[in-house]
């Protein structure tokens, strides 16, 4: 299925997290401008609703007392304006109306304050009434207590019915309400906490309202409908979708663009394995960005790749050349066998060829045994450390076991050095020192000798062979320790040589923790080294 797909899983929660931040900041989006809405509304609304306040508060005696002058004789005057405040007219200034003792009579009036109200009489803070514009009936103009909007305040509540801003007044004692012609049938009169005159906002109904209460406990308040409002928000709300839509198609589209070129380095993965596996182990990843995670794990395949060819490449030639070794003794068998056979013989001959045949024999057993070794090395079979152990004595005992062989060829094995502990196996570190002395003899000179050289420093155990021999050439060195490598191309296995002894060499001292190397200078010999960690103290 798709969803196995490192590509698709990658696009999926890209979409997935590419809506969540859409919807996110669509939502953000939406609230902010409406809330910029509502605060630009309420914005008009509580500028209309101090105008309403303005509007309808009663003059300031002293402003009163100013605008009338006296007479000769002592007389005062009132000019008509005043006459039109006193009598409750309906004025068009926005100044403070008179103090509560003018209130009934004026200047001149009787002096009495109004009574309070009944018990039973209504107060203008009981918020369980609600205004409705048939019921309302004004007081006599020489009655009332404020005034009525003025027209400059009317002029800002324009607008048809149901769309508009409108206005609804509360006055007197009784509560009774002025109210625009667009102003809703029954509006409620708002809740007032303590003595509050701060400008308050509500919803109702599908209705913004702001409204605030007077220092002498009247209440004004402006709204106005805001289902256009909420109507107009709708082609806002689709601008923001096809944003969206189009934010998220070309996410996507980019999601894809750059899912698929950072896939592009596991697909060549993918296929530089798969051709592999068939057999082209030739076959490599292409590196395109050395610097990057893939990049780099593409380098690491491409190393793991080079070293499986060369394994592959060294146990086909390791068969083939273990093949041709063993093939060489069993032909001669074989042949030897065949001859001895086709006739009569005397027993003289029968036992030369016997003889032969055994020798034969035990060149074949030492290549087998040669090729067990290598396979155990091959496995990681590991021996522990036996107990701490002299090496002098192990190069004496090898140079005895190889005297024999050194006299066919007149060499003389020199010992020098000097005493040095190791923990290693003695077995492994005999079979090392007695392939370097068998090589050592074979190589060097006709009738030169051999030296032996073991000393210790802090850490380690160091063995030197070196002969006298013609050298080894500088293009064959790295080869040396190579499985049936011969830098004489001539020899063959038939003298007992089979090109595997460095090589064990090589995988018994690095199995006790060692090194070797080698040296070589054509004409003056060559030198192996051997390098071993020494027995601890103690």
């Amino acid at each position: 299925m798709f969803t196995h797909s490192i590509r698709w899983r990658l696009q999926i929660w890209l979409g997935i997290l590419l809506v969540g931040l859409l919807v996110a900041f669509g939502a953000t989006a939406w609230q902010l401008e409406k809330t910029q809405r509502v605060q630009r509304l309420d914005d008009e609304l509580a500028k209309r609703a101090v105008a309403l306040g303005v509007s309808i508060r009663p003059p300031d005696p002293s402003s009163m007392g100013n605008r009338m002058s006296s007479g000769p004789g002592g007389s005062q005057r009132r000019s008509p304006r005043d006459e039109d405040v006193s009598s409750g007219g309906n004025g068009d200034d926005f100044g403070p109306g008179p103090p509560p003792e003018f209130r009934d009579g004026g200047p001149g009036g009787s002096s009495k304050r109004r009574p309070p109200p009944d018990e039973g009489e209504g107060s203008p803070f009981d918020t369980s009434k609600e205004f409705d514009r048939g019921s309302f009936e004004p007081g006599p103009p020489s009655r009332s207590r404020t005034r009525s909007v003025s027209s400059t305040a009317k002029a800002m509540f324009p607008g048809e019915a149901g769309e508009g801003y409108y206005y609804v007044v509360w006055t007197g004692r009784q509560a009774r309400a002025q109210s625009s012609e667009n102003a809703p049938v029954a509006v409620p009169l708002p809740q007032r906490e303590a003595r509050d005159t701060q400008t308050r906002f509500r919803d109702r109904a599908g209705m913004r309202e702001a409204f605030h209460f007077t220092e002498m406990g009247e209440c004004v308040l402006a709204g106005r409908p805001v289902g256009k409002d909420l109507a107009d928000m709708k082609p806002y709300a689709a601008r923001l979708s096809l944003i969206g839509v189009g934010v998220l198609v070309v996410g996507l589209g980019g999601g894809w663009v750059l899912t698929t070129r950072s896939i592009r380095p596991i697909e060549q993965i993918s296929g530089a394995a798969k051709r592999i596996s068939e057999g082209k182990l030739s076959e490599r990843i292409p590196v395109d960005q050395p610097g990057s995670e893939l990049g780099q794990l593409a380098e690491v395949l491409n190393t793991t790749f080079e070293r499986l060819e060369d394994s592959f490449a060294q146990q086909k030639r390791f068969t083939a050349d273990a093949s041709h070794e063993l093939r060489t003794p069993l032909s001669v068998l074989i042949a030897e066998t065949q001859t001895v056979l086709s006739r009569e013989r005397p027993v003289e001959e029968y036992r030369e060829v016997l003889a032969g045949n055994l020798d034969t024999a035990r060149q074949m057993k030492r290549l087998a045994e040669a090729l067990l070794e290598l396979a155990r090395l091959d496995t990681g079979a590991e021996r522990e450390p036996g107990p701490p152990l002299e090496v002098g004595g192990l190069v004496d005992d090898v140079i005895v076991r190889l005297q024999s062989l050194a006299k066919t060829r007149n060499v003389d094995i020199k010992r020098q050095g000097e005493v040095a502990l190791i923990s290693g196996s003695p077995d492994r570190l005999a079979l090392v020192i007695s392939n370097l002395l068998e090589n050592a003899i074979h190589h060097g000179r006709e009738g030169g000798a051999v030296a032996v050289t073991t000393r210790q420093n802090e850490s380690e155990v160091v063995i030197e062979v070196a002969d006298d021999g013609p050298g080894i050439p500088e293009e064959d060195l790295p080869h040396v320790f190579e499985r049936f490598y011969r830098a004489d191309k001539s020899r063959t296995g038939s003298q007992g040589r089979y090109g595997l002894g460095l090589a064990i060499c090589r995988g018994l001292v690095e199995a006790e923790g060692g090194t070797i190397g080698v040296e070589s200078e054509i004409g003056k010999g060559t030198r192996f080294t051997v390098r071993l960690p020494a027995a601890q103290a103690g």
